[in-house]
């Protein structure tokens, strides 16, 4: 015989799987990390979704590999007796020409002292580095706070600083300074497409060009993905963006003689008493499909509210 509920014990019943199900959209929300052999693993709902390579023996700390939704890998392989590039590894912070030392290329390294990560949406990864010239000596400070989206939005906060009572002087370069290897599937050359936030298409026209946000799609396993990186309007100067059909992807405000092909507008910054520091905010976004199906442009807008 069927029995009727009285009507307190099912609002009780529906209030349960109500709260419930919340928690279990919060808990799916979460982005966790966990011990790696190499440094920490990014999880979104219990998936990998990159890991943040660090330790004494590494020139510079990277992200490697990074995925799509799916598993998608959509950075270049980092294996060893890499020719083509072999410092593009993952996405990574780097510049040439501080004090002369070539960062980029890894003839100098970048040490990281100090990790702590928090679970979260975002989950966030600060990080604690030196810059190192060969002997050893500290030529910059750097603090970085990376959050996470769940949804594979990155924001990075960076703080750079001279060590206190010396100078760190930052020449023209092309060569930095925020930048991600996508696959080799995903390039221009191989059917990719890069277009950005002022109607530019193609790497040529992009090629040293500010903008808010400059987006790069192409092929993996027969899907397509996007990654976007994007530059907030209070840093101390726009980006331009080193966006090659061979796969190299970054921007970076020390080039403007070098992007611009003109040596006569080169503009050196210098980090002492007078100035010793500066605070940059970019973002990297990884989605499906192209710029408009990932909703580059609302990402974007994101980004600039979680870093105000």
């Amino acid at each position: 015989m069927f029995r009727s509920w009285p009507s307190c014990a099912l609002s009780l019943c529906f209030a349960t799987i109500a709260v419930a199900d919340s928690l279990s959209a919060v808990a799916e929300d979460v982005v966790t990390f966990e011990p790696h052999a190499d440094g920490i693993a990014v999880k979104l709902r219990g998936e990998e979704f990159t890991v943040f390579h660090h330790g004494p023996s590494l020139p510079k700390p990277y992200f490697w590999p990074v995925r799509g939704s799916g598993g998608a890998i959509l950075t270049r392989p980092v294996e060893p007796g890499e020719k083509d590039h072999p410092h593009h590894r993952g996405i990574w912070l780097a510049v040439d020409e501080v004090n002369e030392i070539k960062f980029w290329a890894e003839r100098g390294q970048i040490a990281t002292r100090k990790v702590e990560s928090k679970a979260g949406n975002p989950g966030t990864i600060s990080v604690t580095n030196e810059w190192l010239r060969p002997d050893g000596f500290v030529v910059l400070n750097e603090q970085t706070t990376i959050s996470i989206d769940a949804d594979r939005l990155m924001s990075y906060d960076i703080e750079i600083a001279a060590p206190a009572g010396q100078i760190a002087r930052f020449d023209d370069t092309k060569e930095g300074f925020f930048g991600i290897r996508i696959a080799q599937s995903m390039r221009e050359k191989e059917g990719g497409i890069v277009v950005n936030s002022e109607g530019k298409k193609t790497t040529q026209e992009c090629w040293g060009q500010h903008a808010r946000w400059v987006d790069y799609t192409g092929k993996v396993d027969g899907k397509d993905y996007g990654v976007a990186l994007m530059d907030h309007p209070g840093n101390f100067r726009p980006s331009r963006y080193h966006v090659r059909d061979y796969g190299l992807f970054s921007m970076s405000p020390f080039g403007e003689g070098a992007y611009q092909n003109d040596i006569g507008k080169a503009k050196t910054v210098t980090l002492d008493e007078s100035m010793p520091s500066l605070r940059f905010r970019f973002g990297l976004y990884v989605h499906n499909g192209d710029s408009v199906e990932g909703h580059v442009a609302s990402a974007f807008d994101r980004f600039i509210d979680s870093t105000k």
